[in-house]
Protein backbone atom coordinates (compact mmCIF):
# COMPACT_ATOMS: atom_id res chain seq x y z
CA UNK A 1 0.00 0.00 0.00
CA UNK A 2 1.01 3.18 -0.53
CA UNK A 3 0.70 4.27 2.97
CA UNK A 4 2.93 1.32 4.53
CA UNK A 5 5.77 3.78 4.91
CA UNK A 6 3.53 6.52 6.96
CA UNK A 7 2.23 3.70 8.72
CA UNK A 8 5.64 2.40 9.58
CA UNK A 9 7.45 5.88 10.19
CA UNK A 10 4.29 6.73 12.48
CA UNK A 11 5.79 3.78 14.75
CA UNK A 12 9.08 4.68 14.76
CA UNK A 13 8.15 8.36 15.70
CA UNK A 14 5.61 6.47 18.60
CA UNK A 15 8.80 4.85 19.62
CA UNK A 16 11.34 7.50 19.54
CA UNK A 17 8.80 9.81 21.33
CA UNK A 18 8.26 6.80 24.19
CA UNK A 19 12.18 6.84 24.59
CA UNK A 20 13.32 10.06 24.01
CA UNK A 21 10.19 10.99 26.86
CA UNK A 22 11.56 8.65 29.35
CA UNK A 23 15.12 9.69 28.71
CA UNK A 24 13.74 13.56 29.58
CA UNK A 25 12.17 12.58 32.50
CA UNK A 26 14.62 10.37 34.00
CA UNK A 27 17.63 13.18 33.07
CA UNK A 28 15.16 16.23 34.22
CA UNK A 29 14.66 14.14 37.31
CA UNK A 30 17.99 13.65 38.50
CA UNK A 31 18.77 16.66 37.85
CA UNK A 32 15.76 17.67 40.34
CA UNK A 33 17.15 15.23 42.62
CA UNK A 34 20.71 16.21 42.75
CA UNK A 35 19.64 20.29 43.00
CA UNK A 36 17.28 18.90 46.16
CA UNK A 37 20.02 17.04 47.64
CA UNK A 38 22.42 19.79 46.98
CA UNK A 39 19.80 22.20 48.97
CA UNK A 40 19.15 19.80 51.63
CA UNK A 41 23.23 19.42 51.90
CA UNK A 42 23.47 23.44 52.36
CA UNK A 43 20.85 23.06 55.04
CA UNK A 44 22.34 20.25 56.78
CA UNK A 45 25.59 22.75 56.87
CA UNK A 46 23.51 25.67 58.32
CA UNK A 47 22.24 23.11 60.81
CA UNK A 48 25.72 22.06 61.84
CA UNK A 49 27.30 25.25 62.31
CA UNK A 50 24.54 26.26 64.39
CA UNK A 51 24.44 22.62 66.32
CA UNK A 52 28.32 23.71 66.72
CA UNK A 53 27.80 27.29 67.54
CA UNK A 54 24.96 26.48 70.40
CA UNK A 55 26.71 23.39 71.58
CA UNK A 56 30.29 25.27 71.95
CA UNK A 57 28.56 28.73 73.58
CA UNK A 58 25.79 27.46 75.80
CA UNK A 59 27.26 24.30 77.13
CA UNK A 60 31.09 23.70 75.70
CA UNK A 61 31.99 26.81 77.47
CA UNK A 62 29.48 27.15 80.71
CA UNK A 63 30.68 23.49 81.16
CA UNK A 64 34.08 24.22 81.23
CA UNK A 65 33.67 27.20 83.36
CA UNK A 66 31.14 25.74 85.88
CA UNK A 67 32.87 21.83 86.45
CA UNK A 68 36.59 22.49 84.62
CA UNK A 69 35.97 19.33 82.44
CA UNK A 70 33.32 18.21 80.12
CA UNK A 71 32.23 14.71 81.43
CA UNK A 72 29.15 13.33 79.45
CA UNK A 73 28.76 10.64 82.11
CA UNK A 74 27.54 12.83 84.47
CA UNK A 75 23.78 13.06 83.98
CA UNK A 76 23.77 16.84 84.68
CA UNK A 77 25.85 17.45 82.21
CA UNK A 78 23.81 15.30 80.02
CA UNK A 79 21.03 16.88 80.03
CA UNK A 80 22.39 20.20 79.58
CA UNK A 81 24.07 19.23 76.36
CA UNK A 82 20.33 17.34 75.53
CA UNK A 83 18.67 20.37 75.99
CA UNK A 84 20.59 22.51 73.90
CA UNK A 85 20.74 20.20 71.20
CA UNK A 86 16.84 19.36 71.47
CA UNK A 87 16.13 23.30 71.55
CA UNK A 88 18.55 23.30 68.05
CA UNK A 89 17.03 21.41 66.21
CA UNK A 90 13.31 21.09 67.44
CA UNK A 91 11.06 21.11 64.28
CA UNK A 92 13.90 20.65 61.95
CA UNK A 93 12.78 16.82 60.65
CA UNK A 94 16.27 15.56 62.24
CA UNK A 95 15.43 11.78 62.86
CA UNK A 96 18.84 10.98 65.01
CA UNK A 97 21.64 12.93 65.93
CA UNK A 98 24.95 11.51 67.90
CA UNK A 99 28.25 13.15 69.05
CA UNK A 100 31.03 10.97 68.91
CA UNK A 101 34.49 11.35 71.11
CA UNK A 102 38.07 11.14 69.73
CA UNK A 103 37.49 7.21 70.15
CA UNK A 104 34.81 7.17 67.86
CA UNK A 105 32.68 6.17 70.99
CA UNK A 106 29.08 7.83 71.39
CA UNK A 107 29.10 9.70 73.99
CA UNK A 108 25.50 11.72 73.15
CA UNK A 109 23.02 10.51 71.10
CA UNK A 110 19.11 11.37 70.62
CA UNK A 111 18.32 7.28 71.19
CA UNK A 112 20.41 6.95 75.22
CA UNK A 113 20.31 3.18 74.33
CA UNK A 114 23.56 3.75 72.23
CA UNK A 115 25.52 5.90 74.45
CA UNK A 116 29.17 3.87 74.96
CA UNK A 117 28.64 1.81 71.87
CA UNK A 118 31.64 2.14 69.82
CA UNK A 119 30.31 0.11 66.39
CA UNK A 120 28.22 2.91 65.39
CA UNK A 121 30.71 5.23 63.88
CA UNK A 122 30.63 5.75 59.76
CA UNK A 123 33.55 5.37 57.89
CA UNK A 124 33.92 8.72 57.21
CA UNK A 125 34.25 9.97 61.06
CA UNK A 126 37.98 9.28 61.01
CA UNK A 127 37.87 12.05 58.22
CA UNK A 128 36.21 14.13 60.46
CA UNK A 129 38.50 14.11 63.65
CA UNK A 130 41.65 14.97 61.24
CA UNK A 131 39.49 18.19 60.69
CA UNK A 132 38.31 17.63 56.90
CA UNK A 133 35.33 18.79 55.13
CA UNK A 134 31.70 17.60 55.92
CA UNK A 135 30.84 14.45 54.21
CA UNK A 136 27.26 13.15 53.21
CA UNK A 137 25.75 10.63 52.02
CA UNK A 138 22.10 8.61 51.55
CA UNK A 139 20.61 5.98 53.77
CA UNK A 140 17.98 4.77 52.16
CA UNK A 141 15.18 2.44 54.03
CA UNK A 142 13.83 1.07 50.64
CA UNK A 143 15.92 0.88 47.25
CA UNK A 144 16.10 3.76 45.09
CA UNK A 145 13.96 1.76 42.14
CA UNK A 146 10.94 1.18 45.28
CA UNK A 147 11.08 4.73 45.92
CA UNK A 148 10.34 5.74 42.52
CA UNK A 149 7.64 3.09 41.84
CA UNK A 150 6.36 4.15 45.06
CA UNK A 151 3.75 6.89 44.70
CA UNK A 152 3.07 7.47 48.51
CA UNK A 153 6.50 6.66 50.89
CA UNK A 154 6.96 5.91 54.00
CA UNK A 155 8.20 8.35 56.49
CA UNK A 156 12.02 7.48 57.04
CA UNK A 157 12.31 5.94 53.46
CA UNK A 158 15.31 8.00 52.35
CA UNK A 159 17.33 10.03 55.26
CA UNK A 160 20.16 12.12 54.41
CA UNK A 161 23.19 11.34 56.73
CA UNK A 162 25.52 14.39 57.74
CA UNK A 163 28.86 14.09 59.29
CA UNK A 164 30.32 17.05 60.66
CA UNK A 165 33.43 17.88 62.78
CA UNK A 166 32.84 19.59 66.14
CA UNK A 167 35.20 22.59 66.56
CA UNK A 168 36.43 25.18 69.30
CA UNK A 169 35.34 28.60 67.94
CA UNK A 170 37.89 31.41 68.34
CA UNK A 171 37.00 34.63 69.64
CA UNK A 172 37.56 36.21 66.38
CA UNK A 173 35.42 34.82 64.38
CA UNK A 174 31.91 32.62 65.25
CA UNK A 175 33.70 29.48 63.67
CA UNK A 176 37.23 29.01 62.53
CA UNK A 177 37.78 26.23 60.57
CA UNK A 178 41.31 25.78 61.91
CA UNK A 179 40.01 25.69 65.65
CA UNK A 180 40.84 22.10 67.50
CA UNK A 181 37.95 19.48 66.77
CA UNK A 182 36.27 18.49 69.84
CA UNK A 183 34.41 15.32 67.93
CA UNK A 184 32.02 14.69 65.42
CA UNK A 185 28.81 15.23 65.05
CA UNK A 186 25.98 13.09 62.97
CA UNK A 187 23.05 13.61 62.29
CA UNK A 188 19.96 11.98 59.86
CA UNK A 189 17.43 13.96 58.46
CA UNK A 190 14.12 12.50 56.51
CA UNK A 191 13.91 14.13 52.73
CA UNK A 192 11.35 11.15 51.83
CA UNK A 193 8.53 14.13 51.15
CA UNK A 194 11.01 16.19 48.70
CA UNK A 195 12.36 12.76 46.83
CA UNK A 196 8.87 11.70 46.90
CA UNK A 197 7.58 15.36 44.98
CA UNK A 198 10.91 14.74 42.66
CA UNK A 199 9.59 11.15 41.72
CA UNK A 200 5.69 12.31 41.56
CA UNK A 201 7.14 15.30 39.12
CA UNK A 202 9.09 12.79 36.88
CA UNK A 203 6.39 10.27 36.84
CA UNK A 204 3.56 13.20 35.66
CA UNK A 205 6.47 14.11 32.78
CA UNK A 206 6.45 10.38 31.80
CA UNK A 207 2.58 9.92 32.03
CA UNK A 208 2.28 13.27 30.38
CA UNK A 209 4.13 12.16 27.70
CA UNK A 210 3.41 8.77 26.98
CA UNK A 211 -0.48 10.05 26.70
CA UNK A 212 0.65 13.32 23.85
CA UNK A 213 2.37 10.36 22.50
CA UNK A 214 -0.20 7.65 22.09
CA UNK A 215 -2.67 10.84 21.61
CA UNK A 216 -1.11 12.12 18.47
CA UNK A 217 -0.16 8.12 16.95
CA UNK A 218 -3.94 7.53 17.26
CA UNK A 219 -4.67 10.72 15.28
CA UNK A 220 -2.06 9.82 12.34
CA UNK A 221 -3.32 6.35 12.39
CA UNK A 222 -6.61 7.58 11.93
CA UNK A 223 -5.64 10.13 9.08
CA UNK A 224 -3.48 7.55 7.79
CA UNK A 225 -6.44 5.10 7.60
CA UNK A 226 -8.62 7.40 6.33
CA UNK A 227 -5.48 8.51 3.78
CA UNK A 228 -5.69 5.06 2.82
CA UNK A 229 -9.31 4.31 2.83
CA UNK A 230 -10.08 7.57 0.45
CA UNK A 231 -7.12 6.43 -1.74
CA UNK A 232 -8.50 3.39 -1.71
CA UNK A 233 -11.57 4.82 -3.21
CA UNK A 234 -10.56 6.81 -5.29
CA UNK A 235 -8.27 4.37 -6.92
CA UNK A 236 -11.51 1.79 -7.46
CA UNK A 237 -13.29 4.83 -8.70
CA UNK A 238 -10.69 5.50 -11.06
CA UNK A 239 -10.70 2.05 -12.74
CA UNK A 240 -14.61 1.47 -12.35
CA UNK A 241 -14.38 4.87 -14.75
CA UNK A 242 -11.68 3.62 -16.72
CA UNK A 243 -13.80 0.39 -17.60
CA UNK A 244 -16.59 2.16 -18.23
CA UNK A 245 -14.98 4.56 -20.43
CA UNK A 246 -13.62 1.93 -22.13
CA UNK A 247 -16.32 0.08 -22.46
CA UNK A 248 -18.25 3.33 -23.88
CA UNK A 249 -15.97 3.57 -25.87
CA UNK A 250 -16.44 -0.17 -27.33
CA UNK A 251 -19.74 0.41 -27.53
CA UNK A 252 -19.86 3.54 -29.00
CA UNK A 253 -17.80 1.74 -32.04
CA UNK A 254 -19.96 -1.19 -31.78
CA UNK A 255 -22.82 0.97 -32.21
CA UNK A 256 -22.05 2.76 -34.76
CA UNK A 257 -20.91 -0.36 -36.96
CA UNK A 258 -23.96 -1.99 -35.94
CA UNK A 259 -26.21 1.04 -36.69
CA UNK A 260 -25.14 1.13 -39.95
CA UNK A 261 -25.53 -2.27 -40.56
CA UNK A 262 -28.81 -2.45 -39.14
CA UNK A 263 -30.02 0.47 -41.10
CA UNK A 264 -28.43 -1.51 -44.49
CA UNK A 265 -30.55 -4.31 -43.24
CA UNK A 266 -34.05 -2.73 -42.24
CA UNK A 267 -34.85 -1.83 -45.54
CA UNK A 268 -34.78 -5.02 -47.78
CA UNK A 269 -35.73 -6.65 -44.57
CA UNK A 270 -38.81 -4.76 -44.68
CA UNK A 271 -39.45 -5.74 -48.17
CA UNK A 272 -39.20 -9.43 -47.40
CA UNK A 273 -41.22 -8.93 -44.38
CA UNK A 274 -44.26 -7.36 -46.57
CA UNK A 275 -43.70 -9.39 -49.36
CA UNK A 276 -44.91 -12.25 -47.08
CA UNK A 277 -47.43 -11.12 -45.49
CA UNK A 278 -49.06 -10.11 -49.43
CA UNK A 279 -48.56 -13.63 -50.12
CA UNK A 280 -50.03 -15.10 -47.22
CA UNK A 281 -53.09 -12.74 -48.01
CA UNK A 282 -53.17 -13.81 -51.30
CA UNK A 283 -52.63 -17.78 -50.46
CA UNK A 284 -55.36 -17.31 -48.32
CA UNK A 285 -57.61 -15.57 -50.47
CA UNK A 286 -56.91 -18.15 -53.45
CA UNK A 287 -57.29 -20.93 -51.03
CA UNK A 288 -61.35 -20.44 -50.93
CA UNK A 289 -61.75 -20.68 -54.83
CA UNK A 290 -58.98 -23.04 -55.29
CA UNK A 291 -60.92 -25.34 -53.38
CA UNK A 292 -63.87 -24.79 -55.50
CA UNK A 293 -62.45 -25.00 -59.13
CA UNK A 294 -60.66 -28.72 -57.81
CA UNK A 295 -64.36 -29.56 -56.78
CA UNK A 296 -65.67 -28.57 -60.31
CA UNK A 297 -63.09 -30.40 -62.00
CA UNK A 298 -63.28 -33.71 -60.14
CA UNK A 299 -66.64 -33.82 -61.40
CA UNK A 300 -65.85 -33.33 -64.80
CA UNK A 301 -62.35 -35.99 -65.08
CA UNK A 302 -64.32 -38.30 -61.99
CA UNK A 303 -64.50 -40.53 -64.75
CA UNK A 304 -61.18 -41.28 -65.02
CA UNK A 305 -60.47 -40.93 -61.09
CA UNK A 306 -57.37 -39.00 -61.27
CA UNK A 307 -59.24 -35.29 -60.35
CA UNK A 308 -59.17 -36.39 -56.85
CA UNK A 309 -55.30 -37.28 -56.46
CA UNK A 310 -54.78 -34.13 -58.14
CA UNK A 311 -56.61 -32.03 -55.69
CA UNK A 312 -55.46 -33.31 -52.78
CA UNK A 313 -51.67 -32.57 -53.93
CA UNK A 314 -52.65 -29.31 -54.83
CA UNK A 315 -53.61 -28.73 -51.35
CA UNK A 316 -50.91 -30.36 -49.81
CA UNK A 317 -48.79 -28.13 -51.80
CA UNK A 318 -50.75 -24.81 -50.65
CA UNK A 319 -50.24 -25.83 -47.30
CA UNK A 320 -46.74 -26.08 -47.88
CA UNK A 321 -46.11 -22.93 -49.44
CA UNK A 322 -48.78 -21.37 -46.46
CA UNK A 323 -46.19 -22.74 -44.03
CA UNK A 324 -43.16 -21.58 -45.37
CA UNK A 325 -44.55 -17.75 -45.40
CA UNK A 326 -45.78 -17.61 -42.37
CA UNK A 327 -42.01 -19.07 -41.10
CA UNK A 328 -40.69 -16.35 -43.32
CA UNK A 329 -42.91 -13.53 -41.91
CA UNK A 330 -42.44 -14.36 -38.29
CA UNK A 331 -38.94 -14.73 -38.61
CA UNK A 332 -38.90 -11.34 -40.71
CA UNK A 333 -40.85 -10.03 -37.73
CA UNK A 334 -38.41 -11.33 -35.12
CA UNK A 335 -35.28 -10.06 -37.22
CA UNK A 336 -36.67 -6.72 -37.38
CA UNK A 337 -37.38 -6.56 -33.70
CA UNK A 338 -33.82 -7.16 -33.36
CA UNK A 339 -32.34 -4.78 -35.44
CA UNK A 340 -34.78 -2.16 -34.07
CA UNK A 341 -33.43 -3.17 -30.50
CA UNK A 342 -29.57 -2.40 -31.78
CA UNK A 343 -30.58 0.92 -33.36
CA UNK A 344 -32.51 1.37 -30.23
CA UNK A 345 -29.69 1.05 -28.25
CA UNK A 346 -27.02 2.25 -30.26
CA UNK A 347 -29.04 5.69 -31.22
CA UNK A 348 -31.25 6.31 -28.30
CA UNK A 349 -34.04 8.54 -28.79
CA UNK A 350 -34.09 11.61 -26.35
CA UNK A 351 -37.24 11.79 -24.11
CA UNK A 352 -40.36 13.89 -24.13
CA UNK A 353 -41.04 15.83 -20.99
CA UNK A 354 -44.68 15.73 -20.91
CA UNK A 355 -46.93 13.81 -17.91
CA UNK A 356 -47.22 10.34 -17.70
CA UNK A 357 -49.57 8.81 -15.82
CA UNK A 358 -47.76 5.44 -14.76
CA UNK A 359 -51.04 3.27 -14.19
CA UNK A 360 -52.33 4.54 -17.91
CA UNK A 361 -49.09 3.10 -19.35
CA UNK A 362 -49.09 0.06 -17.06
CA UNK A 363 -53.12 -0.53 -18.07
CA UNK A 364 -52.03 -0.07 -22.09
CA UNK A 365 -49.42 -2.96 -21.79
CA UNK A 366 -51.36 -5.08 -19.98
CA UNK A 367 -53.64 -4.91 -22.91
CA UNK A 368 -51.51 -5.32 -25.40
CA UNK A 369 -49.86 -8.43 -23.75
CA UNK A 370 -53.35 -9.99 -22.29
CA UNK A 371 -53.44 -12.50 -25.30
CA UNK A 372 -50.02 -13.87 -24.76
CA UNK A 373 -50.65 -14.14 -21.11
CA UNK A 374 -53.94 -15.97 -21.25
CA UNK A 375 -52.10 -18.44 -23.60
CA UNK A 376 -49.20 -19.16 -20.92
CA UNK A 377 -51.23 -19.23 -18.30
CA UNK A 378 -50.11 -16.65 -16.21
CA UNK A 379 -52.36 -14.27 -14.01
CA UNK A 380 -51.82 -10.92 -13.05
CA UNK A 381 -52.07 -9.12 -9.31
CA UNK A 382 -52.01 -5.90 -9.60
CA UNK A 383 -51.89 -3.18 -6.82
CA UNK A 384 -51.26 0.23 -7.37
CA UNK A 385 -52.08 3.50 -6.26
CA UNK A 386 -54.09 5.94 -8.53
CA UNK A 387 -52.42 8.98 -9.09
CA UNK A 388 -48.87 7.86 -9.92
CA UNK A 389 -47.58 10.39 -12.26
CA UNK A 390 -44.24 11.51 -13.83
CA UNK A 391 -42.26 13.43 -16.50
CA UNK A 392 -41.27 11.71 -19.75
CA UNK A 393 -41.71 10.25 -22.95
CA UNK A 394 -44.74 7.96 -22.74
CA UNK A 395 -43.79 6.16 -25.71
CA UNK A 396 -40.46 5.05 -24.26
CA UNK A 397 -42.12 4.45 -20.77
CA UNK A 398 -44.34 1.59 -22.60
CA UNK A 399 -41.69 0.15 -23.41
CA UNK A 400 -39.32 0.04 -21.18
CA UNK A 401 -42.62 -1.73 -18.87
CA UNK A 402 -43.26 -3.83 -21.66
CA UNK A 403 -39.74 -5.31 -21.63
CA UNK A 404 -39.52 -6.25 -17.90
CA UNK A 405 -43.43 -7.80 -17.94
CA UNK A 406 -42.17 -9.90 -21.48
CA UNK A 407 -39.08 -10.90 -19.66
CA UNK A 408 -40.87 -11.66 -17.07
CA UNK A 409 -43.34 -14.32 -18.63
CA UNK A 410 -40.18 -15.73 -20.42
CA UNK A 411 -38.51 -16.81 -17.36
CA UNK A 412 -41.05 -18.55 -15.99
CA UNK A 413 -41.94 -20.35 -19.12
CA UNK A 414 -44.85 -21.76 -18.69
CA UNK A 415 -48.31 -20.75 -15.99
CA UNK A 416 -46.91 -18.73 -12.99
CA UNK A 417 -47.87 -15.42 -11.92
CA UNK A 418 -46.75 -11.65 -12.11
CA UNK A 419 -47.24 -9.32 -9.23
CA UNK A 420 -47.00 -5.26 -10.19
CA UNK A 421 -47.35 -2.85 -7.16
CA UNK A 422 -46.78 0.87 -7.68
CA UNK A 423 -47.02 3.34 -4.63
CA UNK A 424 -45.38 7.23 -4.37
CA UNK A 425 -42.61 7.99 -2.00
CA UNK A 426 -43.07 11.63 -1.00
CA UNK A 427 -39.94 11.81 1.39
CA UNK A 428 -37.87 10.46 -1.54
CA UNK A 429 -39.78 12.36 -4.42
CA UNK A 430 -40.17 9.16 -6.88
CA UNK A 431 -43.03 6.96 -7.87
CA UNK A 432 -41.92 3.12 -7.76
CA UNK A 433 -43.18 0.70 -9.94
CA UNK A 434 -41.67 -3.09 -8.90
CA UNK A 435 -42.99 -6.39 -10.92
CA UNK A 436 -42.36 -9.75 -9.51
CA UNK A 437 -42.53 -13.01 -10.92
CA UNK A 438 -42.67 -16.41 -9.74
CA UNK A 439 -40.26 -17.58 -11.93
CA UNK A 440 -36.33 -18.91 -10.79
CA UNK A 441 -35.00 -15.37 -9.66
CA UNK A 442 -31.59 -14.30 -10.88
CA UNK A 443 -28.87 -16.39 -10.84
CA UNK A 444 -26.76 -14.49 -8.71
CA UNK A 445 -23.63 -15.11 -10.73
CA UNK A 446 -24.42 -13.38 -13.55
CA UNK A 447 -27.10 -10.61 -12.01
CA UNK A 448 -24.08 -8.58 -12.03
CA UNK A 449 -23.81 -8.06 -15.86
CA UNK A 450 -27.74 -8.39 -16.93
CA UNK A 451 -27.46 -4.38 -17.49
CA UNK A 452 -24.41 -5.32 -19.75
CA UNK A 453 -25.17 -5.31 -23.39
CA UNK A 454 -25.11 -8.13 -25.35
CA UNK A 455 -25.02 -10.42 -22.05
CA UNK A 456 -27.71 -12.56 -21.99
CA UNK A 457 -28.37 -16.57 -20.63
CA UNK A 458 -30.87 -17.04 -23.53
CA UNK A 459 -30.28 -18.93 -26.35
CA UNK A 460 -32.23 -16.84 -29.19
CA UNK A 461 -31.68 -13.49 -26.86
CA UNK A 462 -29.59 -10.25 -28.14
CA UNK A 463 -28.96 -9.04 -24.53
CA UNK A 464 -30.40 -5.79 -25.10
CA UNK A 465 -34.02 -6.12 -23.23
CA UNK A 466 -32.55 -4.91 -19.91
CA UNK A 467 -29.61 -2.47 -21.42
CA UNK A 468 -32.50 -0.62 -23.29
CA UNK A 469 -34.99 -0.42 -19.77
CA UNK A 470 -32.21 0.72 -18.03
CA UNK A 471 -30.90 2.98 -20.55
CA UNK A 472 -34.46 4.66 -20.90
CA UNK A 473 -35.16 4.63 -16.93
CA UNK A 474 -32.19 6.29 -16.27
CA UNK A 475 -32.66 8.84 -19.37
CA UNK A 476 -35.56 9.61 -17.18
CA UNK A 477 -33.51 10.31 -14.54
CA UNK A 478 -34.72 7.22 -12.67
CA UNK A 479 -32.86 4.07 -11.14
CA UNK A 480 -33.59 0.40 -12.13
CA UNK A 481 -32.81 -2.17 -9.40
CA UNK A 482 -33.07 -5.96 -9.97
CA UNK A 483 -33.50 -8.15 -7.13
CA UNK A 484 -34.88 -11.83 -5.37
CA UNK A 485 -37.71 -11.68 -4.00
CA UNK A 486 -37.58 -13.78 -0.44
CA UNK A 487 -40.29 -16.23 -1.18
CA UNK A 488 -38.86 -16.70 -4.39
CA UNK A 489 -38.75 -15.06 -8.21
CA UNK A 490 -37.51 -11.85 -9.44
CA UNK A 491 -38.08 -8.55 -8.52
CA UNK A 492 -37.53 -5.74 -11.09
CA UNK A 493 -37.97 -2.06 -9.32
CA UNK A 494 -38.06 1.02 -11.62
CA UNK A 495 -38.01 4.58 -9.54
CA UNK A 496 -38.84 7.19 -11.19
CA UNK A 497 -39.12 11.53 -10.47
CA UNK A 498 -42.66 12.29 -9.28
CA UNK A 499 -45.05 15.00 -9.98
CA UNK A 500 -48.43 15.92 -8.75
CA UNK A 501 -51.49 15.37 -10.83
CA UNK A 502 -49.62 15.78 -13.50
CA UNK A 503 -48.06 19.07 -12.56
CA UNK A 504 -43.92 19.88 -11.85
CA UNK A 505 -43.09 21.11 -8.83
CA UNK A 506 -42.19 24.80 -10.82
CA UNK A 507 -45.68 24.66 -12.40
CA UNK A 508 -48.09 26.68 -10.73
Amino acid sequence: MPFSFARALSWVSLVLILTSSIVLSVVISNNARETLLRKQQDFAILLAENLNHQIYRRFTLPTLIGFGRVALRQPVQYERLDQVIQSTIHGLHVARLRIYDHSKVVSYSSDRSELGRTDLAPPDTDEALQGDEPSFDIVPGISFWRVMFLLDQEPGSYMLRTIYPLRIENRQSSLDNDGAVMGVLEFTQDITGDLGTVMRFQWLIVLTSLVSSVVLFALLQMFIRRAERIFAERVQEKQRLERELHQHEKLASMGRVIASIAHEIRNPLGIIRSSAELLLKRAANGGGSGGGGSNGSGGISGSNGSGGSNGNRASNGDAMSRRILEAIYDESMRLSQTVNDFLDYARPRKPREDAVEVGLVLDQVLTFLEPELERRGVTIARDTAADLWTTGDKDLLYRAFYNIMVNGVQAMDGPGGITMQGRALPDDGVVEVSFRDSGPGFDQNTRAKLLDPFFTTKENGTGLGLPIVNSIVTSHGGTLQLDNAPEGGAIVTVRLPAVQNGRTPTQP
